[in-house]
């Protein structure tokens, strides 16, 4: 008979308490969500997800990273050499997300409740959004070394011309979140930053 692996335990266990969070605050919404109901929707006891976890928001913003991240845990961006269909496939994959209705339910609650969690909003500033903001301005100083991007622009400000207005037409429902939509900003984003345009600005 084999030993049982406890690395391989943990990490089943890890992922069905990942899970177990993402579908209780898609049906309960973040006030009425409880360890001790992910705990029982994961088969764990509580004691578990306190040991790996202080908080169910810090559960949550475990889930959500889960829910983007690539094979070795870590974000990251397409560098094919081309910048506009690398950063056309983040923006539509964004739109994607917030366009199906479980992510869209979670990622609401959680920023909701980070208005008023302090230490929630850390969470997800630091460990959601830090990451996608420094990995593409990473993808934008990959695009200024082969002349697609304009030296010496403010990359955090670059950064915020890509999401923001996603972000906005997603919190406000103003209109339609299309990929066309997307595809416009890129557009525009990225005409705001060419070389050409900052040459002719100065």
């Amino acid at each position: 008979m084999k030993t049982p692996n406890p690395s391989r335990r943990s990490e089943q266990s890890r992922r069905a308490i990942l899970n177990a969070a993402l579908d209780l605050v898609a049906e309960v919404g973040y006030a009425k969500l409880t360890v001790e109901a992910i705990a029982a929707r994961a088969g764990v006891g509580k004691q578990t997800i306190y040991r790996w976890w202080p908080s169910k928001g810090a559960v949550l913003v475990d889930a959500v990273l889960a829910l983007s991240e690539d094979e070795e845990g870590a974000i990251a961006l397409p560098d094919t050499g081309d910048i506009r269909a690398d950063l056309r496939g983040v923006l539509r994959a964004i739109v994607d997300e917030y366009n199906d209705p479980k992510i869209d339910t979670i990622t609401r609650a959680l920023a909701v409740e980070s208005l008023t969690d302090p230490t929630l909003n850390t969470q997800i500033t630091g460990r959601v959004l830090g990451p996608l903001l420094e990995v593409t301005k990473d993808r934008l100083r990959a695009g200024q070394r082969a002349g697609q991007v304009a030296e010496g622009v403010d990359l955090g400000v670059a950064v915020e011309l890509l999401y923001a207005p996603i972000y906005h037409r997603w919190v406000l429902r103003t209109n339609p979140l299309t990929h066309e939509y997307a595809d416009t900003v890129l557009e525009l984003a990225l005409k705001a930053l060419s070389p050409a345009t900052i040459n002719t600005v100065e």
